[in-house]
Order: structure tokens, then C-alpha cells, then sequence
């Protein structure tokens, strides 16, 4: 791995809840980050007149998560269980980038991940071959890169 002179292609990419579960292909994933909020502060006795940059509280990033709907009602039966059940709702999920050769190359795990918006197909009548497509967003309260 460590020669490898050209990234790895985005297409390529596996979503696992609680260690295996899958709830179906996802086409779409989008929104994977951390941000740490930076508090600025100076001493009243500094030299020079600029500010101390001292890092705060993090948090991670609301991942969202599209595919074709499937004859499958697992996701909406975890938004349920959120809606009821509040923590014990609660599951990992793991994204992992995968090769040509379908190794994984990196994941993104997340924990502590509870699903915080639905959104369902747009549906027309025009007729055509538009897929009907469901979005869910999810709320993590932490995140690990492993290699």
C-alpha cells in the first residue's frame, strides 16, 4: 500500500451496521467528518498582541445515506425503535473503502448512531426508469479511522 501513487476510486465502498448487518446497498454517502471547535483566548500580559487558539469540544458530522427502496422495511423498523426506544436505538456504523480488488483500504466507524431524518422517493407519474430513492440521515456522537 504504501506505493501506491493514485487514490482510490469512490465507487467502491461497503456500509455495515452493528458489526455485519446490512440494511441493502447504499448508492449515495455523503457527509463523513469530524469538526473541533477552536476557542480563542489571550493573556493579558502577552508580549505580542495575538490571540492563543486552544482546542475545544468536537463533534462528528450528520452522515446521510441514499439508495433505491428495497422490499425491506429494517431501516424504517431502526427509526421506529430511535422514535421509542431513544439510546437503545443505538447502533455502529461502519463505512469501508474498498480496492480494485475489493480489500478495504480504510474505514470510518461510527458509534453511537441513531437515525435523526427520513426523506422518501419523490414519485411522478411520467413514467421512465428513475429509481425510487429513500435518504436517511444519521447522527453519530463519535468517530474512528482505522487503516
Amino acid at each position: 500500500m504504501a506505493n501506491r501513487t493514485t487514490p482510490y476510486g469512490a465507487f467502491n465502498y461497503l456500509v455495515n451496521f452493528d458489526g455485519g448487518e446490512l440494511f441493502g446497498g447504499f448508492s449515495d454517502v455523503s457527509g463523513i467528518g469530524t469538526e473541533i471547535t477552536v476557542a480563542e483566548y489571550r493573556n493579558g500580559n502577552d508580549v505580542e498582541n495575538h490571540v492563543r487558539k486552544l482546542g475545544g469540544v468536537h463533534k462528528v458530522s450528520d452522515v446521510t445515506l441514499k439508495r433505491g427502496i428495497l422490499n425491506s422495511k429494517t431501516l424504517f423498523d431502526w427509526i421506529g425503535k430511535a422514535r421509542t426506544s431513544g439510546p437503545a436505538a443505538q447502533k455502529s456504523v461502519t463505512i469501508t473503502l474498498l480496492d480494485e480488488s475489493q480489500k478495504p483500504v480504510q474505514s470510518w466507524v461510527l458509534r453511537g448512531v441513531i437515525p435523526m431524518k427520513y426523506t422518501g422517493p419523490t414519485l411522478a407519474g411520467k413514467g421512465g426508469g428513475d429509481v425510487a430513492m429513500e435518504e436517511v440521515v444519521l447522527s453519530a456522537e463519535a468517530m474512528e479511522l482505522t487503516v
